[in-house]
């Protein structure tokens, strides 16, 4: 094998190795949360932008980066206070053919003490409950959905489920959200299921 090959082959069992360790991490705190609290955190859980407190003190944490933050280098701006949401984050689609849009990101983030970014969306009305981890952090390549980063969803009985699994909101059968030639702005977002439960998903990511 050439060099490149061998780096490339390293950098992805590394990204495989992240997602393993948030999914365990994150399903571990939640299962914290009920231990103590005698419930799950479900989608009805308390208002807007309420998840990031109940579950951040499960968490080793490196910094807090509020809801997002133009002044820290670990963290994302705040869509909201940006003048083009899509221009106001360097995070691509499955592929890198498209600027992804940062607006699930904005209901809290934080940086893990091994690097890896978390970013919640917590929408009660429409009862939307996503984590999102960037498993080798903002500062590092390739900012891509499905590649290095990852998006979750609890449903409403408080189950953690890997995006694109059937039941998630960007399951499709014919693969829309987890391909690589779509040019949808949120192709990627549903990888994280494949990424966990294909063997070969990390030796065939698109370059």
């Amino acid at each position: 094998m050439t060099l490149p090959t061998v780096i490339n082959n390293s950098r992805n069992k590394q990204l495989e190795a992240g997602l393993k360790r948030a999914y365990s991490l994150i399903s571990q705190a939640l299962d914290r949360y009920q231990a103590e609290t005698g419930e799950r955190i479900t989608t009805d859980t308390g208002a807007s932008q309420k998840i990031k407190p109940l579950i951040i003190k499960y968490l080793q944490i490196a910094q807090d980066c509020g809801y997002g933050s133009k002044d820290s280098k670990a963290c994302i701006q705040n869509w909201d206070n940006a003048t083009d949401e899509r221009q106001s984050t360097k995070y691509k689609n499955f592929n890198g053919k498209t600027v992804m849009n940062v607006a699930l990101f904005d209901d809290g983030q934080f940086v893990l003490n091994d690097g890896s970014l978390v970013l919640l969306e917590n929408q009660l009305n429409n009862k939307k409950l996503y984590i999102s981890v960037d498993v080798n952090g903002y500062n590092k390549n390739p900012n891509r959905l499905g590649v290095d980063l990852f998006m979750f969803q609890i449903d409403d009985k408080g189950k953690l489920l890997p995006m694109g699994v059937s039941g998630t909101d960007y399951y499709t059968e014919n693969e829309e959200y987890c391909s690589v030639t779509s040019t949808n702005n949120m192709n990627g977002a549903g990888c994280s299921y494949k990424a966990l439960t294909d063997k070969n998903y990390f030796k065939n990511l698109p370059r």
